[in-house]
C-alpha cells in the first residue's frame, strides 16, 4: 500500500525531526526549512497534506497558506498550521485563509496523529480527488463547467485521452502504467501554467482521461504545449531498445499478439466560441466526439469544434 506524502513545512529543525518521528511510521514525510521551499516542493512533490509552521522567514505559514488557496491546482490540498500557545490571532488567521485544522506546539503525539487522520479522511471525502494524480474527479469536473455555464462567460474545454495506454499498461505493468498517468498529469500541470491562466481548472476523470477548462484564446496554445511535452516526455518511460524501435509487440482487446506504436496524446477542444450550450450534457457530448475523432489519426493531435450549432 502506497503511504500519503505529508510536508513539514517549519524552520526549526528541532520541530521537525519531532513531527517526523511521529509521522513516518504511517506516512511519507518530506520537510522544508521555509516557506518559499516549501511552496515549491507543494509543486514538485503535490504532497496529500501540508503542515505550516506559522512562523516562518522568507514567507509565513499564513503567507504560504493563502498562496495555496488562491492556486486552483493545490486549492485542495489540506494544511494544518502550527501555532505557539495562545496565539488566538494566528489560529484565527490561519482558519480564515483557509486552513484545515490547527495544532498548539507543544503537541501531544496521539493528538497530533488523529488531527492529521480527521483532515486527510475529511479531505477524501469532502474532494473527490483522484488517488493517484490528487487532481479534482468526476463532481468537482462537472460542477466548474457547470458554473461556467451558469456566469454565462466564454470558456472552452479540452478533454484529453491517452492512445496505445492499454497496450503500455499490459506490457509494463500497472506500476509504470500509474507513471505514464502521474506524468502525463504533470506535464498538462506544466502546460497551462505555461500557456494557460491562474484561473484555468485541471481535472482527471480518470484512468487515461482529463479534462483542462481554459480561455477560448488559450485552448490551442495550451493544447500544443501538452502535446510537445507529452511527445518528448512519455517516450522516456519506454525501456530504451522498446523506445528505439518504435513499438511493442502485446496483445490487443481479442487477444491477438500486435504491434503498438509508442503512446500518442489526443485532444478534442470545445468551445462557447462556436455553440450556445445549454447544459454540460451538450459539452461533454461534443468533446467525446471531438476527442474520439482525435484518436482516430492514431498519433498526437488536437481537433477543435468550429461547427456552428442551434439547440
Amino acid at each position: 500500500m502506497v503511504k500519503k506524502k505529508i510536508l513539514i513545512v517549519d524552520d526549526e529543525l528541532f520541530i521537525r525531526d519531532i513531527l517526523k518521528s511521529i509521522l513516518e511510521e504511517e506516512y511519507e514525510v518530506i520537510e522544508a526549512g521555509d516557506g518559499e521551499e516549501g511552496l515549491d516542493l507543494v509543486r514538485k512533490e503535490r504532497p496529500d497534506l501540508v503542515i505550516l509552521d506559522c512562523k516562518m522567514p522568507k514567507k509565513t505559514g499564513i503567507e504560504v497558506c493563502r498562496e495555496l488557496r488562491e492556486d486552483p491546482l493545490f486549492l485542495h490540498i489540506p494544511i494544518v498550521i502550527l501555532t505557539g500557545k495562545g496565539e488566538v490571532k494566528d489560529k484565527v488567521e490561519g482558519l480564515e485563509v483557509g486552513a484545515d485544522d490547527y495544532i498548539v506546539k507543544p503537541f501531544e503525539p496521539q493528538e497530533l496523529l488523529a488531527r492529521v487522520k480527521m483532515v486527510l479522511k475529511r479531505s477524501e471525502r469532502d474532494l473527490d480527488a483522484n488517488p493517484l494524480t490528487r487532481l479534482p474527479g468526476n463532481v468537482s469536473i462537472m460542477n466548474e463547467i457547470q458554473r461556467k455555464l451558469d456566469s454565462g462567460e466564454e470558456f472552452a474545454v479540452l478533454y484529453l485521452d491517452l492512445n496505445k495506454f492499454k497496450a503500455f499498461n499490459d506490457y509494463y505493468g500497472f506500476k509504470r502504467g500509474d507513471e505514464l498517468i502521474k506524468t502525463t498529469a504533470r506535464l498538462i500541470i506544466e502546460a497551462v501554467q505555461s500557456k494557460g491562466t491562474a484561473d484555468d481548472f485541471i481535472g482527471h476523470i480518470g484512468g487515461d482521461d482529463f479534462v483542462v477548462v481554459t480561455q477560448p484564446d488559450k485552448a490551442q496554445a495550451i493544447a500544443k504545449e501538452i502535446i510537445e511535452r507529452f511527445d518528448s516526455q512519455a517516450p522516456l518511460l519506454y525501456d530504451e531498445e522498446d523506445r528505439k524501435k518504435g513499438f511493442i509487440i502485446t496483445k490487443d482487446r481479442l487477444g491477438r499478439e500486435k504491434k503498438f506504436s509508442i503512446v500518442s496524446i489526443a485532444v478534442g477542444i470545445v468551445s462557447t466560441l462556436y455553440r450556445d450550450f445549454q447544459h454540460i450534457g451538450e459539452v461533454s457530448s461534443v468533446g467525446a466526439e471531438l476527442k474520439n475523432f482525435a484518436k482516430s489519426f492514431g498519433k498526437s493531435i488536437y481537433v477543435e469544434e468550429k461547427r456552428k450549432a442551434d439547440f
